[in-house]
């Protein structure tokens, strides 16, 4: 059994030529995401309106430069966001239970007239910008209104799931926001944890096994150890309570 950070950062690296290769994230066996590629790591937290409903993302920290790194992801680490092993002493099952179905092999289609929103609730990482403008489902069906075409797609584009997508019905494309590939730890002070790992802009996720998640825009990765749907954050972090420690919590 791998035991520490520098043990499973030395066996995915090990014989690899040193030039910058594209960023990704591996998930160990029963450890942590090694990321590799030098990817920007920050904090980004939820912002809420009066009405206690998610409204925007705040960048916070940035955390400095590293070509390679070890992400927590039994909630453990006395080193949060990094791992320092406990996922060894405390025996954690870090088994990878979701499905590596295609996102649109899974999805829900609500057809608006303008546009078509699509929606895999299992991905749900119970961060609730959906919720704006009386919600995005309503949104999507009831109207034909070009402005809320646009609103309808900002807010989806907030689900840092990627649960949520809207469609254009004349290109038949999605409309996404626009990412650099990075990760963000986030934190929702409304509910006083800290939530999932924000990867965005295609990000390769790559299984224990070898074998590939579909790559996509935004996805979020548990870190609080509790998901049923590992490596995916299904909002157990909500109900665990997790901390990681931040200081605006």
């Amino acid at each position: 059994m791998i035991k520490n950070k520098k043990d499973h950062v030395a066996d995915h690296t090990a014989g690899k030529p040193k030039e910058k290769k594209a960023g990704g994230v591996l998930v160990s066996k029963n450890g942590p995401y090694i990321v590799t590629g030098g990817l920007p790591l920050e904090k980004e937290y939820i912002v809420a309106d009066s009405e206690g409903i998610s409204a925007e993302w705040k960048k916070g920290k940035a955390y400095p430069e590293q070509e390679t790194y070890a992400l927590c992801r039994c909630g453990g680490s006395k080193h949060k966001p990094f791992c320092d092993g406990t996922h060894a002493k405390e025996g954690f099952d870090g088994t990878e239970t979701a499905t590596k179905k295609k996102y649109l092999a899974q999805a829900e289609r609500i057809e608006g007239p303008g546009f078509t929103l699509t929606d895999v609730q299992d991905l749900c990482a119970v961060s609730r910008f959906c919720h704006q403008a009386g919600g995005v489902w309503r949104l999507t069906a009831e109207s034909d209104d070009p402005n809320d075409k646009k609103l309808a797609a900002h807010i989806a584009g907030q689900c840092s799931s990627g649960r949520l997508v809207i469609w254009d019905n004349e290109t038949g494309k999605p409309i996404e926001p626009k990412f650099e590939p990075s990760i963000s730890l986030t934190e929702d002070p409304e509910k006083e944890c800290s939530g999932p790992l924000w990867v965005k802009g295609g990000v390769p996720v790559e299984s224990e096994n070898g074998t590939k998640y579909e790559v996509r825009n935004r996805v979020t990765l548990c870190r609080c150890g509790m998901s049923g749907n590992k490596p995916y954050c299904d909002g157990s972090h909500i109900g665990c309570h997790f901390n990681d420690g931040d200081p605006e919590l």
